[in-house]
């Protein structure tokens, strides 16, 4: 059964690979590359993956590579259960515009423009291009970011809820991703999108609300069930992990450092999580000392026995002090309109005899830093290593990966089991590869894991 979205529900597809693609050349607005065969067999493995989502409008680029993905996909999409729209061309959803760099290879702009293509990708916002038709300096990646915050006004006032599907290219969609989230165009390479990968955007309110980003660069559906390693993040991999189901987050009552363990799904969720990543090398793996993720992680390294755990307490889940215990209805009782706090400014809220978001943030970040500086020092190229903690806890870990502060807290969905990718730079610079995986657990792109309480 299709799980109903929340408001309004879009779903991101970068389109297939292309002929540019394969031959590393710069698209942009270029209409000269067409899927490969390979980009085509994807379309129709994302297509296949969507048929069981009822889509109340489908948009593509005008660009020929993404039309032809979403032209593919809606052919798939046809076995399955509900109608499917017709595609709409979408101007707002064409690829960044680098008009002195289209139909280039990357090697010959690095040679040809060695400051520019610095610049790109250390500090893409900055990026200029003179051009001889035009007085003003054109800056391709904040004019991007314009173009992405028109199109959420136009189609969110459009289509309350609604189920999207936006089919686009690798700049437009990360630029999608950011403005939706609040991320400024300087952290335009912070967000990873791989050819056919599928994103989820949850907005409960149009922009009068913050959305949740239930999942990112999800690749499993093309046989890949992590993405690939971005050509400059090949220092360092950490595969962050949401513990399995305890009967407690089945009940939605608030555990916090309590120490619950799993439940029989739990315990489900873990080896299937562990089964996901056998075949991905693991160096090293960390884990809360709390009993759901230390026993989350042991099934994980049961296909890695080389690896040792080495146990965290300041990974340990937000403690919620006197709420422990309680279900949402006895903690609205006792303390009134607190639990809405908690839900719409959760940076502002003091757990009673508990710990506000401030600190969890000072502890998990202190100790996810201390993680990523000790593997780095190693100087060992392309580790891998495995961070399981809690819900609280990975969502603080992925504000500040994005580059977003406490107040954007509910922006990440974390489900029971879940696999997020982070790779980082020789510089400790990091990407957010992959977000919330959860494809291995119930089938399907949409989490559905149960809600439940911290």
């Amino acid at each position: 059964m299709e799980v109903k979205p929340l408001a309004t529900r879009v779903i991101l597809v970068r389109h297939g690979e292309s002929t540019f693609n394969v031959e590393g050349r710069v698209q942009g607005h270029l209409d000269k590359s067409t899927l490969t065969e390979r980009g085509l067999a994807d379309a129709r493995q994302v297509g296949s993956v969507l048929k069981d989502i009822a889509f109340d409008a489908i948009y593509c680029s005008p660009l020929q590579r993404a039309g032809q993905t979403a032209a593919t996909l809606k052919q798939e999409m046809t076995a399955g259960p509900y109608p499917v729209p017709s595609i709409q061309v979408l101007d707002g959803l064409i690829e960044i515009g680098l008009p002195l760099w289209e139909g280039m290879t990357f090697t010959e702009v690095k040679a040809n423009f060695p400051e520019q293509y610095q610049c790109w990708n250390t500090a893409p916002d900055q990026l200029c291009m003179e051009l001889p038709d035009q007085a003003q300096p054109f800056y391709p990646v904040p004019a991007l970011y314009e173009q992405a915050q028109r199109l959420w006004q136009d189609l969110l006032a459009k289509h309350a809820n609604q189920t999207l599907l936006l089919v686009g290219h690798s700049g437009i969609n990360r630029a999608l991703l950011s403005t939706a989230l609040g991320l400024t165009s300087d952290r335009y390479q912070r967000l990873q999108q791989a050819n056919c990968n599928i994103s989820v955007l949850n907005f409960p309110d149009g922009l009068q609300q913050k959305p949740q980003l239930e999942t990112l660069n999800v690749t499993d559906h093309l046989g890949l069930p992590l993405p690939k390693w971005w050509r400059h993040y090949r220092s360092l991999r950490l595969i962050l992990v949401r513990h399995g189901e305890t009967e407690w987050n089945r009940r939605g009552q608030f555990q916090g450092q309590i120490d619950v363990p799993l439940n029989d799904n739990g315990r489900q969720q873990g080896q299937q999580a562990a089964d996901f990543l056998k075949d991905v090398p693991i160096d090293f793996a960390i884990s809360s000392s709390l009993a759901r993720p230390k026993e989350t992680a042991e099934l994980i390294l049961k296909h890695h026995p080389q690896v040792s755990l080495d146990l965290s307490e300041p990974l340990w889940e937000i403690s919620h002090g006197t709420w422990e215990g309680c279900l949402e209805s006895e903690i609205e009782i006792r303390y009134p309109g607190e639990l809405e706090r908690w839900r719409t400014m959760p940076e502002a809220l003091q757990m009673p005899e508990g710990e506000n978001l401030q600190q969890v943030w000072d502890r998990a970040i202190a100790a996810w830093e201390d993680i990523v500086a000790t593997a780095l020092a190693t100087g060992k190229p392309e580790q891998t290593g495995l961070v399981v903690a809690h819900d609280a806890i990975n969502k603080v870990i992925l504000c500040h990966v994005a580059g977003l502060g406490p107040e954007y807290f509910w922006c990440f969905k974390q489900g029971n089991g879940a696999v997020s990718v982070i790779d980082f730079d020789a510089e400790g610079q990091p990407i957010l590869q992959a977000m919330n995986i959860t494809t291995h657990l119930a089938g399907g792109i949409l989490d559905r894991t149960a809600a439940g309480a911290l």
